[in-house]
């Protein structure tokens, strides 16, 4: 007895030494306090570990020359809250108008001292519930069959504290400095530790390594104090307008491409870095060689003992030595805290800086284990914004969507409406939409059609990559077909190589929208819900597999599709051929007629006027209509003759024969769109 109580003790004491929530958060950044904030808004236990003091900690350090590249655009014109989403890419989501990003900096590329005191005002006014100092060390799995996916996460912090996770969301972001080691390369200083006061370096001559934004950064700052500065890696520069990817350089740090092309002394270079090696001489220059003229020679050994490649081709374009040589290759993601039993294996080729991740954000080996922000940027690499603010807002809370569903049965949320109401439905969305907008070819608008297509069901920002799996994941029926919505570049309109500038770029007919070159709706028709096989066999660089029917909206100057001609009715008549019916609105003029006429009502006839619903006249709205030809003027007919005078007969043969009212369109009249 003593022995079983002996062992009780021992195992309630086990028991208690781990702290349970039923969701655990790794990092404190923007993605952990976006995900931090929808958990709160839905009443789940969780909670946010941070190994700093304060939240986004990575923005403490860099960028080291502070100004932010994620624009903040104060004014569009518009009170549209959703829509000015589209051009602040620093917000995070949240119910109050005060955190947002535009109360903080009125810069168009804030500092990033902005972005601490924002994100530190979003955790604390919130109250999202974050322990800080606590740095996660270990995490592992525990196998239990009555946990939700059939282990537990078990987590160590700093201070050999355990927590317990029934799933684990990691906002850690990329934050470990690439490093490449070649000889030579202990006298490189990193991207992270280098000096950014620019009279450090006057009269300097600096080699930088890397080729993306932190790069041309560093360059930028001490432009105009050095000799000269040049760059290499392994890849030729890729502007962000030509390639549409808000990673690749920014205007905004390009600098050092006027000096290179204006022939004032700066310049870039091609090559692999690991075939690289740098001598240091007895007068501290470094010079710069290729790794087998080393011919495993100590690089220690004195310069004048070593080949150099200017010893055999005297006009070898590093031949200069350089005073300072920084690496600028960013960040990779911290795989060294999860056991093996994760299996959080690194992405292939130039994703092998993320984790491995399923379309829906999910490990691809371990259950439960989400990966959020810009660490799941593989989702998207190089093609949307899924690794800034303004794109991991949106698909942090579609995950959070499918966590809902998944362990909470809360279906993902969703609006009935008649089916009168779609194309309405579709050119609000495609105007206003900030999802739709930022993570093109990511998330997409789903609409299911109900039975007979009387009504539909609309569904928001659904990442695409997990189509084939829709009803499992969202809770939501897709037996009648259903349209999907999404943003698009043109396919062969974006890359390193492409001039985005040239002549006729641009399309404006609407019979050639499918050739449009910028950001445009298009809408994907799928008589059934594509399986997981057609969503793996698609074409090259489709978001979607083939449909039965597509439809682009041409492209607008002004990315506001809204012209009758030139979006609204095109849209109506590709919707009106896929479901085999009129999306027109009638007045009830016309509803009367067809109840004597037709044999099949108009859907808003049926909806509206057989209902006693419908549009309310007025004496001025007749005499609008009149004045367009929408409606006979009963007033100047003379009925006192044993019949009609002859315009109003043969205004009835002609009604009755084209089972319409031919007139010409009157948009600005509510519901009065009969052409």
């Amino acid at each position: 007895l003593g022995l079983a109580l002996y062992a009780s003790s021992l195992c309630a004491a086990s028991g208690a030494a781990f702290l349970y929530h039923d969701y655990c958060v790794i990092g404190a950044g923007p993605s952990g306090l976006q995900v931090a904030y929808f958990l709160q808004q839905a009443g789940r236990d969780y909670i946010v570990f941070e190994r700093s003091h304060a939240p986004g900690s990575f923005f403490a350090l860099y960028p080291r020359h502070r100004k932010l590249i994620s624009i903040n655009k104060q004014y569009t014109g518009k009170s549209n809250s959703e829509f000015n989403l589209r051009h602040d890419w620093n917000s995070l989501l949240s119910h109050d108008r005060q955190l947002l990003f535009r109360h903080y900096s009125r810069d168009f590329f804030p500092n990033a001292d902005a972005m601490v005191h924002y994100l530190e005002d979003f955790a604390s006014l919130l109250k999202l519930r974050v322990q800080y100092n606590t740095a996660i060390v270990h995490v592992t799995l525990e196998r239990d069959g009555q946990a939700w996916n059939g282990h537990y996460f078990l987590l160590t912090d700093q201070d050999r504290q355990n927590y317990k996770c029934s799933s684990l969301l990691v906002a850690t972001g990329t934050w470990v400095p690439n490093v490449v080691n070649f000889p030579g390369s202990e006298y490189v200083e990193g991207y992270e530790t280098v000096s950014i006061n620019p009279e450090d370096f006057a009269g300097q001559t600096v080699l930088i390594l890397g080729r993306g934004n932190s790069a041309f950064e560093t360059a930028e700052n001490i432009l105009g104090v050095t000799n000269f500065i040049h760059m290499v890696s392994r890849s030729r520069v890729r502007l962000s307008w030509a390639t549409h990817y808000v990673g690749d350089l920014r205007a905004i740090n390009n600098g050092l491409l006027d000096t290179y092309q204006l022939k004032s002394l700066d310049g870039l270079l091609e090559g692999d870095l690991e075939d690289l090696a740098i001598i240091k001489d007895k007068k501290g220059k470094l010079h710069i060689t290729l790794r087998f003229y080393l011919d495993n020679r100590n690089t220690s050994a004195g310069i004048d003992s070593i080949t150099l490649p200017q010893d055999e081709l005297d006009n070898f374009a590093t031949r200069a030595p350089y005073d300072r040589v920084i690496r600028c290759l960013g960040w990779k993601f911290d795989f060294s805290i999860y056991n093996r039993s994760l299996r959080m294996m690194p992405g292939k080729g130039n994703k092998k800086k993320y984790p491995q991740i399923k379309p829906s954000y999910e490990s691809r080996s371990t259950r439960g284990l989400f990966v959020l922000g810009t660490a799941s940027h593989s989702v998207d690499f190089r093609k949307s914004a899924g690794g800034f603010i303004h794109g991991f807002r949106y698909t942090t809370r579609a995950v959070h969507r499918l966590l809902e569903n998944r362990h909470h049965g809360v279906p993902w949320p969703s609006t009935v409406y008649p089916i009168t109401q779609l194309t309405n439905s579709i050119i609000k969305r495609v105007n206003e939409a900030s999802g739709l907008y930022q993570m093109f070819s990511v998330l997409a608008d789903i609409i299911l059609l109900r039975e007979n297509a009387t009504a539909f069901e609309y569904l928001e920002e659904y990442p695409v990559g997990v189509l084939a799996e829709l009803e499992m994941q969202t809770g939501r029926k897709a037996p009648n077909g259903l349209f999907v919505i999404i943003m698009e570049y043109g396919r062969n309109f974006s890359g390193a190589d492409k001039d985005v500038f040239y002549y006729n770029r641009a399309v404006g007919e609407a019979q050639h929208a499918w050739q449009s070159n910028f950001l445009h709706p298009v809408i994907y028709y799928y008589k059934r819900l594509p399986t997981e096989r057609e969503m793996r066999l698609r074409p090259p660089d489709w978001p979607l597999p083939r449909p039965d029917a597509v439809h682009h909206i041409v492209e607008d100057f002004l990315t506001d599709w809204t012209a009758p001609n030139a979006h609204i009715l095109p849209l109506r008549r590709f919707l009106e051929n896929c479901l085999s019916t009129d999306l027109r609105n009638f007045f009830a003029e016309s509803c009367f007629l067809f109840a004597f006429t037709r044999q099949k009502l108009p859907p808003f006839c049926r909806q509206g006027y057989a209902r006693m619903q419908g549009l309310v006249g007025s004496e001025g709205l007749r005499h609008h209509a009149v004045e367009a030809g929408l409606l006979e003027d009963y007033t100047l007919i003379d009925f006192s003759g044993d019949r009609a005078p002859e315009s109003r007969e043969g205004s009835q043969d002609r009604l009755l024969r084209d089972h319409t009212i031919p007139v010409r369109p009157l948009q600005h009249l509510v519901n009065a769109k009969d052409e």
